[in-house]
């Protein structure tokens, strides 16, 4: 595993608004990766997938707990 990347823990402990803050700080760096890499500027290749799997955990815990809200709401 790579040194860089975010424990699923650490994500799972944030609040909904700290993950809203994240998710939207990660898309900004993830347009610029893209935007670096089309004017080929892009350094470090490799920190364009640790920024697409860490949305993607990010998005996971948000659809969990969404999930989770809708299913205690039911029951």
């Amino acid at each position: 595993m790579a040194k860089n990347t975010v424990k699923t823990a650490d994500i799972r402990a944030k609040t909904e608004k700290e993950l809203e803050t994240r998710l939207g700080e990660l898309r900004k760096e993830q347009f610029n990766l893209r935007f670096q890499k089309a004017t080929n500027q892009l350094q470090n290749t490799a920190r364009v997938r640790l920024v697409r799997k860490e949305i993607a955990k990010i998005m996971t815990i948000v659809g969990e707990r969404t999930r989770q809200t809708k299913k205690s709401a039911k029951g």
